[in-house]
C-alpha cells in the first residue's frame, strides 16, 4: 500500500507497527515545511500516541507560540505541533486547527484510531473494512492493493455521477470502498464498532 503512494511523497517513507494493538500505520513524505529528518512519519510520542498526517496546518506557529509554549519540540513541522496538540488537548485540538488536512492518529491509552478531513475536504481520504480489518489511504489505488478487496463497481454510485457530476460521500465508484466526508471524522475502538461523528464545521475541521 505504502509503495503504490510514492508519487504522493517522494522525500522519505516510513511504517509503525504495534503489534500488541495489531495495528500499522504507513506514510509517504513530502518535505515542505521541514525536510529534515526529525520531521519523519509516522510520527511517534513517547506514550506512544502515533500520527500519520497529509496537509498542511497554517497557524501551526501561533499554536506553538498559544498553547504549547514549554513544549520541547525536536523539528519545525506542523505534524509535531499537531500531535503535541491532540496529547495535550484531545478531541478539542480539532477547534484550534487552520488548514488543509487529512491525519489519522493512533491513540494507545484509550485504544482508538482517529481518522479526521478538513471541512473544505482538501485533502483525500479513503478507507474500507472487511471482517475485523480496517485499511485506509489518501487513495483507492492503495486499498485496491488489498488481497480481500474486488474492484466491483458500484451502480448507484455510478448513477450519481451519471447524475451530478460527482459521487456523495461516503460512497465511491468501488463497492466496499468509503471516502471521509468534509468536516467529518471517524473514531474506531480497538475492539470494537467504529463510530463516524460529524465535526462542526464552523470550528472543529479548519481549512483556509
Amino acid at each position: 500500500m505504502n509503495e503504490l503512494l510514492q508519487h504522493r511523497g517522494p522525500d522519505d517513507t516510513g511504517l509503525w507497527l504495534d503489534a500488541v494493538a495489531g495495528i500499522c500505520l504507513g506514510h509517504r513524505r513530502l518535505s515542505i515545511l521541514d525536510p529534515s529528518p526529525a520531521g519523519h512519519q509516522p510520527m511517534v510520542a513517547e506514550d506512544g500516541t502515533a500520527i500519520v498526517f497529509n496537509g498542511e496546518i497554517y497557524n501551526f506557529r501561533e499554536l506553538r507560540h498559544d498553547y504549547l509554549p514549554n513544549h520541547h519540540f525536536e523539528s519545525e513541522s506542523d505534524t509535531e505541533t499537531l500531535l503535541s496538540l491532540y496529547r495535550q488537548r484531545g478531541m478539542e485540538c480539532l477547534d484550534l486547527l487552520t488548514g488543509m488536512f487529512a491525519f489519522a492518529v493512533w491513540d494507545g491509552g484509550r485504544r482508538e484510531l482517529l481518522l479526521v478531513r478538513d471541512r473544505i475536504g482538501k485533502k483525500p481520504l479513503y478507507w474500507c473494512r472487511e471482517g475485523g480489518i480496517f485499511a485506509f489511504a489518501s487513495e483507492i489505488r492503495s486499498l485496491l492493493s488489498l488481497p480481500w478487496m474486488e474492484r466491483e463497481l458500484d451502480e448507484r454510485a455510478l448513477y450519481h455521477f451519471l447524475t451530478f457530476g460527482f459521487v456523495p460521500p461516503p460512497a465511491t465508484l468501488f463497492a466496499g470502498i468509503s471516502k471521509l466526508a468534509p468536516g467529518v471524522f471517524l473514531r474506531l475502538r480497538a475492539g470494537g464498532a467504529g463510530d463516524r461523528h460529524l465535526v462542526d464545521t464552523a470550528s472543529r475541521a479548519g481549512a483556509g
